[in-house]
């Protein structure tokens, strides 16, 4: 594993099979469902041509789409902003188009085994992301309380960062059974999964991440829990999530989601927008060389305004310029929060208990900012100490995570000058994208007072606040203490024989319906949930070789916590 004092606990046989993020929550193998080659399922033949709303066209939308194109049905795909949500690539106005910025997703980890099915069949290449201590990092500094490290290893940190490291670890074995829980899950051992995670739910679902450090004996020390979240695992520090939910955390850690990420060449957006243009080899009904796009003439409908159930159970749909349409089926994926306030609903779409769940939902906040500069100066070697000019930067300044990108020595370059989250997000909300690139400077002169990044920018900056978008809120769902029995609601949501016949017809999908949000593995695995609940609704099957996510669902379904 990577380590900053990231994520210390180290797998001990290397000949282990790969993990996946299809766990512990519902240990479906969704890589595997995806690469049948008996496909996902069939509709009957007289449903085929039917519309089926897709509201969204983020990640979870554009695959919900495309593979129900694939099964003969018409997908309707409504978009309020751009295809891709939150995998949005941007470009620097007057620079290289080749320089573009990630302003939502632009990490995956190797688990993602289902959203790099969709990498591969559309053609995308990925590399090495450089994380903080990660081999594609040439070097990383720890700037804490006005103190520097530089390291290229984290054996060149002082022994407190391994201390921490040794402590992070201990306490995952011995508060969540990480190695037991980490082999079964490489080994798709899904009685033991459900052992170990139903044990964990009914023990943990009250903690917070912070109590659950509290409550080892590794973490007994204030300055080692302050360090553990300044710097944390991974990605970096994780004091921002210090009081969600530990069972979010441990999802994390199991699946290893925060290890080993790669960047896809070019940016991550490419993903919905190739799809969105792509004709697939296996269709049912429609001709060779229908896409998504063909069958909206090139472009999604706009945004949605209101919904509503009519006669007969079906799903009405009004968009923005007031055309009307009345659906079957409809998928939701847009964040939960735009029914609640956006989108004008009627209460009849869900159950009660199912609005509950998404009034409680509670998402990060996040903030990145990008300049372009005209070389990866970084890179040049420092006359006096032999070091790197800058490095990978992890701080307690304001600006928390400094990453450098570049494409080759000799080509313009860019860095994210501050990656943020929840408070730390809200500091920069109502500053412009040049005051906020003033302050990040300041600090980063405070760290490097020998480095002129200034006189390296080449453009303007390009900047988000996520929580300040009106289509999104927010950047993802986190789980607070106690929201184990709300995500479940919405998680299962796609099982709909379980529901009154009149509250059917509109599926939940999207990352926040996951168990992984922030994660783009969750918008896939919802989407193919949401697209075996439709193929469902229309008396369709899958092939008695490759059941769905709802054909085994008794056998592996989520624990279910009691609510009295």
């Amino acid at each position: 594993m990577t380590s900053t004092v990231p994520n210390a606990v180290q797998h001990t046989d290397a000949a282990a099979p790969p993990i996946t993020m299809f766990g512990p929550d519902f240990p479906y193998a969704y890589d595997d469902f995806l690469a049948h080659p008996a496909g996902l399922g069939q509709i009957p033949a007289t449903e085929h041509g039917q519309e089926v709303a897709v509201i969204g066209g983020g990640l979870s939308g554009i695959i919900a789409a495309y593979e129900l194109m694939k099964m003969g049905l018409k997908p309707v795909v409504y978009e309020a902003d751009r295809i891709g949500g939150r995998l949005r690539t941007v470009g620097f106005d007057g620079c290289d188009p080749s320089l573009t910025a990630e302003m939502g997703a632009m990490r995956f980890p190797p688990s993602s085994t289902a959203l790099q099915h969709y990498i591969d069949l559309v053609g995308l290449e990925t590399r090495p992301f450089p994380n903080p201590l990660s081999p594609a990092t040439p070097s990383t500094v720890v700037d804490l309380k006005g103190e520097s490290h530089y390291a290229e290893t984290i054996d060149d940190l002082p022994q407190v960062y391994r201390d921490v490291a040794e402590a992070w670890s201990a306490c995952l074995e011995e508060g969540a059974d990480f190695s037991d829980m980490n082999r079964a899950l490489r080994e798709r051992d899904v009685p033991r999964i459900r052992e170990i995670w139903s044990q964990l739910v009914e023990r943990l679902d009250n903690q917070t991440f912070y109590g659950f450090l509290c409550d080892s004996d590794a973490f007994t020390s204030f300055r080692h829990r302050e360090i553990f979240g300044q710097v944390g695992f991974g990605t970096g520090g994780w004091d921002t999530d210090f009081p969600n939910s530990i069972l979010e955390i441990l999802r994390v850690v199991y699946t290893e989601a925060d290890d080993h990420h790669r960047g896809i060449v070019g940016g991550s957006q490419q993903l919905p927008l190739r799809l969105w243009d792509r004709e697939p080899r296996k269709i049912v009904h429609w001709p060779l060389g229908t896409s998504l796009s063909s069958l909206h003439g090139g472009e999604p409908r706009g945004a949605v305004t209101r919904l509503t159930r009519t006669a007969g159970n079906r799903i009405t749909v009004t968009d923005a310029t007031g055309d009307i349409r009345t659906f079957r089926a409809a998928v939701f994926t847009g964040q939960s929060w735009l029914l609640l306030s956006k989108i004008d609903c009627d209460d009849a779409l869900f159950p009660i208990d199912h609005w509950t769940a998404m009034e409680r939902t509670h998402y990060m906040e996040s903030s990145k900012l990008f300049v372009p500069v005209d070389r990866p100066f970084w890179l040049d070697k420092d006359a006096t100490t032999g070091r790197d000019t800058m490095s990978m930067t992890l701080t307690d300044r304001m600006t928390r995570g400094t990453y450098l990108l570049d494409d080759g020595p000799d080509r313009p370059a860019v860095i994210c000058l501050s990656y943020t989250w929840c408070d730390d997000s809200l500091k920069w909300l109502p500053l412009s994208s040049k005051e906020r690139m003033e302050v990040m400077l300041k600090s980063l002169g405070e760290i490097y007072p020998n480095v002129d990044v200034r006189s390296h920018i080449i453009g303007n900056p390009v900047t988000v606040s996520w929580e300040n978008e009106p289509w999104f809120m927010g950047a993802f769902k986190a789980n607070l203490p106690g929201h184990y029995r709300y995500q479940r609601r919405l998680f299962t949501h796609f099982m709909q024989d379980r529901l009154p016949e009149d509250k059917r017809g509109l599926f939940l999908a999207g990352d926040d319906i996951s168990w992984t949000a922030g994660w783009a593995e969750g918008a896939v695995q919802t989407a193919l949930n949401a697209v075996w609940g439709v193929m469902h609704q229309f008396g369709g099957a899958t092939d008695a070789t490759n059941p769905g996510p709802g054909d085994v669902f008794d056998e592996i379904a989520p624990v279910e916590l009691p609510e009295d």
